[in-house]
């Protein structure tokens, strides 16, 4: 995986103008194929357009360098050993759109695509729902692991290191074909400061091996949301309340940057979107 990456005005997919129009292959579904090439056309227009703001120029380069790492997991791994680690995050939302985007001319296409889903021990309800409804929508095979309720040694130990690489563990014991696991983990996040900037990175230190494909890892956080809002992408709820970074209910707070405070002493929260500053992205976690 040493090789260089694609240089994304390669991506001869982008220069397809019949994408829309590809034939469907046996065993494809035709729903998921659908909605590959809406994706696919909602990206290219947005790559082609006269952006008015350096944000959204900047979102615009950040797609294309991301489109390229996903090209070369697509052209490095068969699709059926690719996996999609998703919580319904608005990192991992990005990610998903940018991979389904070009999935429209593949030779063949599953009814649904592999995916993971490691819910924390004390989740919101509004997240596992947007997770679960999202899912469906994008057509996820949603394999739900939670390392508490399978392995009583893991009982109370949150979404922490151990309990995600016991999930991870049971996932490909049960899927032996997974090689390959795209996830939104991006440079400010935990641990993701050590992360390839190539895009690419083996897991080590004890974890289940499998290659870890992150696509939105240079991204940063005003990015994030103006490529969902400008693309009118549905997200959880929870972020309209002033929540920046979703975990479970015993560790997430609305972030107290967004705090404002009435004459009346109303205390509300500005949307997640608001929120300008990389490094504040997490103040509303405890851990």
């Amino acid at each position: 995986m040493n090789e260089t990456a694609p240089d994304p005005s390669s991506l001869a997919i982008y220069q397809d103008s019949s994408v829309a129009q590809a034939p469907l292959q046996n065993g494809d579904s035709d729903s998921l194929r659908s909605l590959c090439a809406r994706l696919h056309s909602q990206i290219t227009a947005f790559l082609q357009e006269d952006v008015q703001t350096e944000t959204l120029r900047a979102v615009q380069a950040q797609t294309k360098k991301s489109l390229a790492i996903i090209q070369r997991a697509l052209d490095q791994y068969p699709l059926p050993s690719l996996s999609l680690s998703y919580n319904g995050g608005k990192d991992c939302l990005v990610l998903l759109i940018l991979y389904l985007s070009l999935l429209p001319t593949h030779p063949s296409l599953p009814s649904a695509l592999p995916a993971i889903y490691i819910p924390p021990s004390h989740p919101f309800h509004s997240v596992t729902a947007f997770t679960l409804s999202s899912a469906q929508k994008y057509h996820l095979q949603l394999d739900i692991h939670s390392a508490d309720n399978s392995n009583p040694q893991m009982a109370g130990k949150g979404k922490g290191g151990a309990a995600m690489k016991e999930a991870f563990a049971q996932y490909l014991g049960r899927n032996p074909g997974v090689e390959a696991i795209f996830v939104g983990t991006r440079r400010t996040d935990p641990h993701g400061g050590v992360l390839s900037g190539e895009g690419f990175d083996m897991t080590d230190g004890g974890w289940p091996r499998f290659m870890r494909v992150h696509p939105v890892i240079e991204w940063h956080y005003v990015e994030v949301w103006a490529f969902l809002r400008h693309l009118n992408i549905p997200y959880c709820e929870l972020y309209d309340q002033g929540y920046t970074s979703l975990g479970g209910t015993n560790d997430t707070h609305p972030n107290p940057a967004l705090k404002v405070e009435g004459l009346d002493g109303e205390v509300r929260y500005r949307p997640a979107y608001e929120l300008l500053e990389d490094r504040e992205e997490r103040l509303g976690r405890d851990r």
